[in-house]
């Protein structure tokens, strides 16, 4: 009985852990299409130069590609002067002031909707076409807050300290209640071991997806999926110098 209580309350915690990792998942999800629809709309709703992309486009699409590994730094709590594929779309300058401010994503889709609202007033691009991008900055924004969620609320540590005490008691039981009614006393010792450590095993699935966001192998690819979008983008500007899309390693990891 104590052992299926047990195995409800550790499954519990992975399953939870499980579904902010797989809502992670999901947010990044919507980041990789909302950004393919903010560069479609960038190419077709503006005018470009003689059938190429204008400077414009390329700045506003340039700085999405800049938001999405901006992103992926911060929920990763890494620099954001020392990444190099951040470096490459951020001028130092611009790098600096972003990196001072409380949320340097945000500043980043601040300064398209800018240049976006400076071509309303030209008259280069309707009140209509603004709000769609209006909806997209929106989206984009809506999984930035999504993410940010996940991370600063870390899973309660109290499921885990009783886990661990359950399990610690449950060990130091169960050889008591097994000794005479097995035949040969001996396998009790093993068996035991192994019944605890199924339960360690499952409750540390839990622990190690509780936050999506860390460089340790179980979590999400945000550096594929932040190149992925990368390599999207630049095609649609015409551009064939491309980063190559990440692969496994040959221990099946992706980062």
């Amino acid at each position: 009985v104590v052992g299926g209580a047990i195995g409800i309350f550790v499954s519990f915690r992975t399953n939870s852990a499980y579904d902010r990792w797989w809502e992670g998942r999901k947010l990044w999800g919507q980041l990789v299409n909302s950004s393919r629809h903010f560069c479609s709309q960038v190419l077709v709703y503006l005018p470009g130069e003689g059938g190429r992309p204008s400077a414009l486009q390329v700045e506003l699409i340039r700085r999405q590609i800049a938001y999405v590994h901006s992103l992926r730094v911060l929920l990763r709590q890494q620099d954001l002067r020392a990444d190099p594929e951040l470096r490459r779309f951020v001028a130092e300058a611009e790098l600096g002031a972003l990196a001072a401010g409380s949320s340097p994503t945000h500043s980043l889709q601040q300064r398209n909707l800018e240049l976006l609202a400076g071509e309303v007033a030209a008259g280069r691009l309707s009140e209509l076409r603004m709000q769609k991008f209006d909806d997209t900055v929106r989206a984009l924004l809506d999984v930035q807050g999504g993410c940010e969620r996940i991370k600063k609320t870390p899973f309660p540590k109290g499921y885990g300290f009783i886990a661990e005490r359950l399990i610690q008691g449950y060990g130091l039981l169960l050889p008591l209640g097994l000794v005479g009614g097995i035949e040969n006393d001996w396998i009790v010792v093993p068996l035991t071991a192994l019944v605890c450590l199924s339960f360690s095993l499952i409750s540390e699935v839990g622990r190690v997806l509780e936050d999506p966001f860390t460089m340790f192998w179980p979590a999400l690819p945000l550096s594929a999926l932040a190149t992925t979008i990368e390599v999207n983008l630049r095609e649609r500007l015409g551009e064939r110098d491309l980063p190559a899309l990440p692969v496994a390693n040959e221990r099946g990891v992706l980062m």
